[in-house]
């Protein structure tokens, strides 16, 4: 007997032509939290945990988290909750890696990636895997520590300088602490950094891309950058002191980034 697809939890808001977000490998979409109010000004914006994050459950056993299998996923539930398709998709690392392959298989009217992986020629950087091991194994065992170490705007900056961004000490306290909790109870978190290391090819994408990292990116250096994996249209942007994750240190500018890449007009894949 056939199950029924599991729906993606999300949270939905504002109105207009529908724009949705993607978040980042251990994160939920509370990232998206500083960005949204100015989003849904003249957008409906829908958000989701991607599976096996925030309060989405894991895929099905025996099916890995690669990036094909999360769009997979993630199109069944656009389909159950109405979506009409194509939609505008922006996302952040791994969710921004998700929008350039739904921008490829037509899922997408236009796609902005914010800091996406996979353009890179093998693998991801040796140092990626130690810093995510490191702030997993934190999140999972020393809760209490991290939490008492993000207290102070200084120490805040200092540690989530390089997964998030330099500027993180301006982080609202509860918002850093969700990220931490949301980190700690990323039950699909190692599956999903192992499945998604592939190099991405998104050449035949034909919709309008936008493809954004900041100067100050210490996750995704020059090496994990290469155009060659995307179409000649793509939009190349890099942000002054934007680091992996941007929202909280510029939500103005990832707004803007945003509402402006999904309202290019299809005139721009020439």
């Amino acid at each position: 007997m056939r199950e029924d697809p599991i729906v993606w939890d999300y949270s939905e808001t504002g109105s207009g032509r529908p724009l949705v977000l993607l978040h980042g490998i251990g994160m939920s979409r509370a990232a998206w939290n500083p960005v949204v109010p100015r989003l849904c000004r003249s957008r409906r914006v829908i958000a989701f945990d991607i599976a096996g994050f925030g309060s989405t459950p894991p895929l099905p056993n025996g099916t890995p988290p690669t990036i094909s299998a999360l769009v997979d996923a993630f199109d069944q539930s656009l389909h159950e909750i109405g979506l009409t398709m194509p939609v505008d998709i922006a996302g952040n690392s791994l969710g921004g890696c998700m929008a350039l392959e739904a921008a490829r298989r037509g899922i997408a009217r236009s796609a902005v990636a914010i800091s996406p992986p996979g353009l890179w020629r093998d693998h991801p950087a040796p140092h990626v895997r130690y810093v995510f091991r490191s702030l997993r194994f934190m999140a999972r065992n020393c809760l209490g520590l991290m939490k008492a170490t993000i207290r102070l705007p200084l120490l805040r900056e200092v540690f989530l300088a390089v997964p998030l961004s330099v500027g993180s000490g301006r982080m609202p306290l509860t918002d850093a602490g969700r990220a931490v909790e949301d980190l700690r109870n990323a039950t699909a978190f190692e599956a999903t950094f192992e499945n998604t290391r592939s190099p991405f090819s998104g050449s035949g994408i034909a919709v309008p891309v936008t493809v954004a990292f900041g100067d100050r990116d210490w996750i995704l250096p020059g090496s994990s950058r290469r155009r060659n994996g995307l179409p000649e249209h793509t939009r190349w942007i890099e942000k002054q002191g934007w680091g992996h994750v941007p929202m909280w240190i510029d939500p103005i500018g990832v707004s803007a980034l945003i509402l402006a890449g999904t309202d290019l007009p299809c005139a721009s894949r020439s």
